[in-house]
């Protein structure tokens, strides 16, 4: 974690109180609490405020993680979303974790207006509307709502999203294979009952991703919006010059 410090935006001794807050790091693992503020403002020889600040960066980039009343702790590394058209449990197994799924809400309802247009269905058509944590090595990662056309999987039960990706089934029992799709992205902050199924404090820094999908006949089969937590994500996109 250690490296030169990065002064735009920041005082220079706020930046090397920073390379050394990430040098004890080095020396940490994983969930071991760093001192106190009074102990490490001693030890840095640095006074509070400068010290809350470097902490306070470390924590909205993810290194650390706040405890109310415990103290500050060494984050789990982010894991790299890359932004692909790839399954949540393809990107975890790709990283060697275990995906799986908890079903909180499963039922059929009509599409009505919004949702029928944009899932390109009659207002009247019946959809799955599915609510599901997204968890990797059973740790809750992402809640998603899943809106999908009845017609496409109609026998489906909640068991079968259990272990198995949506793509997966669709594929494996209607032949659909998933061509394109087309994803926003924007930073927000957890509800209250969002908070309480990602297992995070309320407001914690979130991603917000809505995308709707199409198989290769052009057939839309899926609108999906989830939350993924702040503190265990980062976005990774491939950029490539424009041709001239």
């Amino acid at each position: 974690m250690s490296g030169l410090a990065h002064t735009n935006g920041r005082s220079s001794k706020q930046a090397l109180v920073r390379d050394q807050v990430l040098t004890m790091l080095d020396e940490l693992t994983v969930g071991d609490a760093l001192p106190s503020e009074r102990r490490l403002s001693t030890e840095l020889q640095v006074s509070r405020p400068t010290l809350r600040a470097v902490l306070d960066e470390l924590v909205r980039e993810g290194l650390l993680l706040r405890r109310h009343g415990s103290g500050t702790y060494v984050a789990e590394p982010k894991i790299a979303l890359p932004l692909t058209m790839t399954s949540f449990s393809e990107d975890m197994s790709r990283r060697g974790m275990v995906p799986s799924s908890r079903v909180v809400a499963f039922e059929v309802t009509t599409a009505g207006a919004k949702l029928g247009q944009r899932l390109q269905l009659s207002p009247v058509e019946e959809v799955w509307v599915i609510t599901r944590l997204r968890l990797a090595d059973d740790e809750t990662m992402a809640i998603e709502w899943l809106h999908a056309p009845r017609r496409f999987l109609p026998d489906l039960k909640r068991e079968d999203l259990a272990q198995q990706s949506f793509y997966e089934l669709l594929n494996e029992r209607q032949g659909i294979v998933i061509a394109k799709g087309v994803q926003t992205i924007e930073p927000t902050v957890t509800s209250q009952e969002e908070a309480d199924l990602l297992g995070v404090p309320v407001h914690s820094p979130a991603f917000l991703f809505e995308r709707t999908t199409e198989g290769e006949g052009g057939e839309v089969v899926e609108f999906v919006r989830s939350v993924y937590r702040g503190d265990r994500y980062r976005l990774v996109t491939e950029l490539r010059p424009a041709l001239r």
